[in-house]
């Protein structure tokens, strides 16, 4: 078979079908009867130059998607996979890749490198195949190898260094990959291929330089090459060595001070006229260095007196020559880029670069910025008048409201007329900078608003006769009148002021969601977005019969997406998203209606048409749908209580559907959050139901498949169940409780540099606390004995939680809501355990300190249930 390997991988790339398929049967029954030895053929045939470059390509291709996947259960099969191979048939395809980094063929060369590092993945983590990283090296330090081999494997070191931690490697081995690759970039001794492998290798090794970095005779000589590299005579060689620049922003921020100068040189030349891909990495260096000056100044607190770590303000100090570089850049747009809000750009990435800037440095940037704004407004040519209203919008973020409150107030009717402006980019930067002022400068509950009573009416007649301008316009004054109804929420009387435009405002945001001309369907979901928005932003009390006429309108809507004809999956896709959006706008019409006894019979009578219509959206099978549809059915069983009981024949098969949709992880993850709306609507009428729904959920918990995002709901699910049936929950405690546990276990052993793990772990114990207090409480009248066997392992629980100091707010009061709940329920038979423990009183004593007022009533009701069980 491994000789007649190379015409398999030739036929599988045939343009005949039948021969394709053919061929790619052979290969699979090869690989299914002996793996090892078809990983070897295919790393011969990757090594070999007599072969065909087509079948070398698909060897490599094959070889690669052998030993990683994107999907992290596949990924671990493979690595078991690999692990599981023989030694020395290992060893044969290491050796292989290693000779074929020598090749004469470039994709050979290339994809070997990029194996040679899915192979250090898995094996040096493990502490195996020590040798590489000196093979690699050893063909760097030999004068007489060849430039191709020298570029390959600084392009196997990047690779490697990318897919490994910094832990894997010992301080001597990253002191020479770093020696070799620093090296790889020397003009005098190195061609350009072999010195841009080394800039994009050095790229990956960076975050390996801590130690090199600190010392300050290694770190001169690496900037010097950086910065010497940034200078060179090629295009993507420059661009490479800057976006080393940014990391080392990123990485290295606290030793860059002897070297701001020189990168300030650097960085303004490139901006000012290097190539487009230079310059915008010149202008992200400083995006970076904002970054992290806006992080420590986070950290700083003034009221302690701590001046935090170390805040070089390096932006502080170059802003009169930062900032007119960067409003240089606005005046570089495209002619097209108001039609593609993908585009990144010189002008975009200075305007993003200048908003950043006005973040760090706050009032400082104000004057520097006006005059450009002010010189350039009224321009006859369209790139000065955009450049100006982008400049203006871009630093509304940073400085004081009272720095900025009169230059708004000012600006603000001169932008309104510029809605009518001749140039279609200048209204669709006018109508996003209109929305960063709704955004940040109109918060009326705040007690501060650039909007009056009185301009009020100018406003919204502006954003309603632009809405019919241009789709890319349109979609921006959606965003503005998004936060401008969203500036009115809980603003006390001032809430009122909007309602007499509420009916202009929603028969206007459904023509624009009606609107054929905007190509894609984004004009429409945020035509229905800003729609939700309004409904969510009105006053109930005034607005309740213009949103009950509304039920109607949108529900017919969602009637006539099932006419959709389909005839493509393109076809299919539209109505899917069509539906989400209008479910989404269902779920909001009855949560705001819901929301006041006067108006909730609305929803009540219309209720089963309602359900009808979501039940017909489930039959169109789209996973979207399923979400959106799911998150309002949860809506509708809040709003309609027990009377959701009728529907639940009919829609449980759908509930049972998405509960095991493991592909599409998000709407299992809604419909769990959906069964606890039904538990809390139907209480024990949910019963008949529970068997089904307990089997799925603990099948859930024991899948490797299901997405771990998932398992904290499905804890807290259990909670809510045993709340709904009580006492008929005891014969679920056999198999949930056990889960319970385990879980509570596995956070005790997770990793706590990981900041994703971290969350994780508070998001899985405060679920685990939730399901204990929900179950403790679903049988605290009727049987709180069959707790009793738990009581100790919680107990233990909450000790190991209220001694870790990264567990958040929300964990604390769960757990202290469980503790009272457990001295509740179990009363005078845990008063020996309770003695036992002596960590609860200081545990509370925090609480009681604790500046929420919900953490300390909480303790306090906890610590009165504890003492009422001691004196029993």
């Amino acid at each position: 078979m491994a000789m007649e390997i190379t015409q398999f991988l030739l036929a599988a790339q045939s343009a005949d079908a039948k021969v394709r398929t053919e061929a790619e049967a052979s290969l699979r029954q090869f690989q299914e009867q002996n793996m090892p030895v078809f990983l070897l053929s295919l790393s011969v045939e990757l090594s070999n130059d007599d072969k065909p470059v087509e079948s070398r390509r698909l060897a490599g291709i094959v070889l690669k998607n052998s030993l990683d996947a994107k999907d992290a259960i596949r990924k671990e099969q493979l690595v078991q996979q690999w692990m599981a191979i023989d030694i020395s048939i290992k060893s044969q395809i290491k050796d292989s890749l290693l000779r074929t980094l020598g090749s004469s063929v470039p994709e050979a060369r290339h994809t070997a490198a990029q194996v040679i590092a899915k192979i250090a993945s898995i094996e040096i983590p493990r502490k195996q195949w020590p040798e590489l990283i000196g093979s690699l090296l050893n063909n760097m330090t030999q004068k007489d190898k060849p430039a191709a081999l020298k570029q390959a494997t600084l392009e196997a070191l990047g690779y490697v260094c990318e897919e490994i931690s910094h832990q894997d490697l010992v301080q001597d081995e990253v002191n020479a990959v770093l020696t070799a690759v620093v090296q790889g970039m020397n003009l005098a001794e190195h061609g350009p291929e072999v010195r841009l492998a080394a800039t994009k290798a050095l790229y990956n090794a960076l975050e390996f330089a801590q130690t090199n970095f600190e010392n300050e005779m290694e770190r001169n000589y690496i900037m010097k090459v950086v910065c010497d590299t940034a200078m060179s005579k090629e295009v993507e060689i420059r661009q490479a060595a800057f976006e080393c620049l940014v990391a080392i922003a990123s990485a290295y921020y606290e030793v860059l001070e002897p070297y701001m100068q020189t990168l300030f040189q650097l960085t303004s030349n490139a901006v000012k006229g290097d190539e487009e891909t230079v310059a915008l990495q010149a202008i992200e260096f400083w995006s970076s260095i904002c970054d992290e000056e806006i992080e420590l100044q986070e950290f700083e607190s003034p009221e302690s007196g701590d001046s935090g770590p170390p805040h070089s303000g390096f932006i502080e100090k170059a802003l009169p020559s930062l900032v007119p570089l960067l409003l240089e850049t606005l005046l570089k747009q495209e002619e097209d880029q108001d039609q593609d809000d993908t585009i990144w750009n010189i002008s975009m990435a200075g305007g993003t670069c200048l908003g950043l800037v006005a973040r760090t440095v706050g009032d400082a940037i104000v004057p520097l910025v006006m005059p450009f704004v002010e010189s350039n407004i009224l321009k006859p040519d369209w790139r000065c008048r955009e450049a100006a209203t982008y400049a203006f919008g871009s630093i509304l973020e940073g400085p004081t409201v009272e720095k900025l409150s009169p230059l708004v107030h000012a600006g603000l009717d001169f932008l309104l007329n510029a809605m009518k402006d001749g140039n279609n980019h200048v209204k669709d930067t006018t109508a996003w900078t209109l929305s960063r002022i709704f955004e940040l400068l109109h918060s009326p509950a705040s007690g501060f608003s650039i909007i009056s009573p009185e301009n009020l009416k100018r406003v919204v007649g502006v954003l309603l006769e632009s809405i019919k301008d241009a789709p890319n316009v349109a979609e921006k004054v959606c965003g503005a009148i998004y936060y401008l109804v969203q500036g009115y929420e809980d603003a006390g009387p001032s809430a009122s002021l909007w309602s007499p435009y509420l009916t202009d405002i929603i028969s206007c945001l459904i023509s624009t969601a009606d609107r054929t001309d905007g190509g894609d369907s984004k004009l429409r979901s945020s035509a229905y977005e800003t729609l939700n928005e309004v409904v969510r932003c009105s006053n109930i009390a005034e607005t309740s019969s213009i949103i009950a006429q509304l039920l109607p309108v949108i529900m017919n809507k969602l009637g006539q997406t099932m006419d959709i004809q389909i005839v493509s999956s393109d076809d299919r896709e539209k109505q899917g998203d069509l539906q989400a959006s209008l479910c989404g706008v269902l779920q909001v019409i009855i949560q705001k209606l819901s929301s006041t006894d006067e108006t909730k019979t609305i929803i009540l009578q219309a209720a089963d048409q309602i359900m009808l219509l979501f039940l017909k959206v489930f039959g169109c099978r789209s996973s979207t749908v399923h979400e959106e549809a799911m998150l309002a059915i949860g809506a509708l069983a809040y709003a309609t209580g027990s009377q959701f009981e009728k529907y639940m024949p009919e829609f449980y098969k759908y509930l049972e559907m998405g509960l095991q949709n493991f592909e599409e992880y998000q709407v299992c993850g809604i419909t769990v959050g959906v069964v606890g709306d039904i538990c809390r609507a139907l209480d024990d009428k949910v019963l008949p139901y529970c068997d089904g729904i307990m089997g799925l959920l603990l099948k859930d918990l024991a899948s490797s498949e299901l997405h771990r995002s998932v398992k904290p709901p499905i804890f807290s699910c259990f909670g809510d169940i045993a709340l709904a049936i009580g006492e008929h929950f005891e014969k679920y405690v056999p198999y949930a409780l056990p889960m319970m546990q385990g879980a509570a276990e596995i956070c005790a052993k997770m990793e706590t540099a990981d900041e994703e793990m971290v969350d994780y772990g508070n998001q899985l114990r405060r679920s685990i606390f939730e399901a204990y207090s929900g179950i403790l409480q679903g049988f605290k009248t009727v049987k709180p004995d069959v707790m009793l066997p738990y009581a100790q392992h919680l107990l233990k629980f909450i000790e190991l939680v209220s001694r870790d100091n990264q567990r958040d707010e929300s964990v604390t009061k769960a757990a202290v809501a469980v503790m009272g709940d457990l001295a509740d329920a179990l009363g005078s038979n845990i008063k020996l355990l309770l003695k036992d423990c002596l960590f609860y009183d200081e545990f509370l004593c925090e609480c009681l300190r604790s500046d929420d007022e919900q953490l300390k009533e909480t303790a306090g009701w906890t610590q009165g249930m504890i003492q009422r069980v001691m004196v029993l």
